[in-house]
């Protein structure tokens, strides 16, 4: 009953703004309105930024692919994050570039709702991912000798393949409601990326259905990932520290110690954009913290799990390495 008046509503105001001829066709983004004369050197800037993440999750992806000794279920997921990250900054980055160079960057609403999609679906499996590999921790920490028997390919597999899955049905579910919503009302996106909030705001109906759709599946990935991972981590550090040797509980803690960086990282940016009050001067740092989750992490996230991890950078170091070739004297 709901639903049937909600989407009666809805083709009532269509019909309505059709007539006053008040469809909107394409969206504005706004970018940094408030860099004036910073315009060219952030465009380089964040395009060398964008190469960086594309050449340091490629990177990663080759690496394990072509040492033998990688290719176990911590590095299986690590590649899935690296490919995610990929595709995930590749949504936002060039439409962010556009915005600096152009006068008045405009997106069309097909092209705005599929950046839409893709971000959202990118970002819910990112957490998905992030919560195997802490389980995938817990397990080679917590249950040394069955991690072999337990985490085989098969489940490796299978778990990869939930979280991407789960994550494009929870946001393609949304996505269906969501195009199929008549848009007249202000077409400016006080953004640099189609976020779902403002495409909201321009539509013609009532849209709370979806918002509250939009409100469970938040609490459902965010909190629900978070907790779970908690709890693995809980169980990791009292293994840890039962560890008699320092050298031992340093040695176990360094094989999470990157994933730890990035959970936190990443968590933290999006709890802190969540949990503050909403005002006009929040929602600016809001679009400031969502550089850190769209552009800094995919960069940073290479390096955290290279730098002080030597099975990958042995790796790196041979992969780099072109063999040497005797000529006969």
């Amino acid at each position: 009953m709901v639903l049937r008046t909600y989407f009666l509503a809805r083709l009532s105001r269509l019909s309505r703004d059709m007539r006053n001829g008040t469809t909107i066709t394409e969206f504005i983004l706004v970018g940094f309105p408030d860099i004036q004369g910073l315009q060219i050197p952030l465009f380089i800037v964040i395009f060398f930024i964008y190469i960086l993440t594309l050449v340091g999750n490629g990177l990663i992806i080759v690496i394990v692919w072509a040492e033998p000794r990688l290719q176990i279920p911590m590095y299986f997921f690590l590649c899935n994050l690296s490919f995610l990250e990929t595709w995930y900054t590749t949504t936002v980055i060039p439409k962010l570039l556009e915005t600096f160079v152009v006068a008045r960057a405009t997106i069309s609403i097909p092209c705005c709702l599929l950046q839409s999609f893709f971000h959202f679906f990118l970002g819910t499996t990112e957490f998905f991912i992030l919560t195997i590999m802490s389980f995938d921790r817990y397990l080679a920490i917590c249950k040394p000798l069955r991690y072999p028997t337990i985490m085989t390919s098969n489940l490796c597999l299978q778990l990869a393949l939930s979280s991407w899955m789960v994550g494009f049905t929870i946001v393609f579910c949304q996505m269906l409601l969501l195009i199929q919503l008549p848009f007249c009302g202000n077409n400016v996106i006080n953004h640099f990326y189609c976020d779902v909030g403002p495409i909201l705001k321009a539509a013609c109906v009532d849209t709370s259905i979806l918002e509250l759709l939009g409100l469970l599946a938040t609490i459902l990935v965010i909190p629900g990932s978070l907790l779970f991972t908690v709890i693995s981590y809980i169980y990791i550090l009292s293994t840890i520290l039962q560890i008699p040797s320092a050298t031992g509980r340093q040695k176990t803690f360094s094989t999470c110690a990157s994933h730890l960086t990035v959970v936190s990282l990443l968590y933290g940016a999006v709890l802190f954009m969540y949990l503050r009050p909403t005002t006009h001067s929040s929602f600016k740092i809001n679009k400031v913290v969502s550089v850190l989750n769209t552009i800094l992490t995919p960069l940073l996230n290479p390096f955290i799990y290279t730098i002080r991890n030597k099975e990958v950078k042995a790796a790196l170091r041979k992969t780099m390495t072109c063999p040497k070739t005797h000529h006969p004297e």
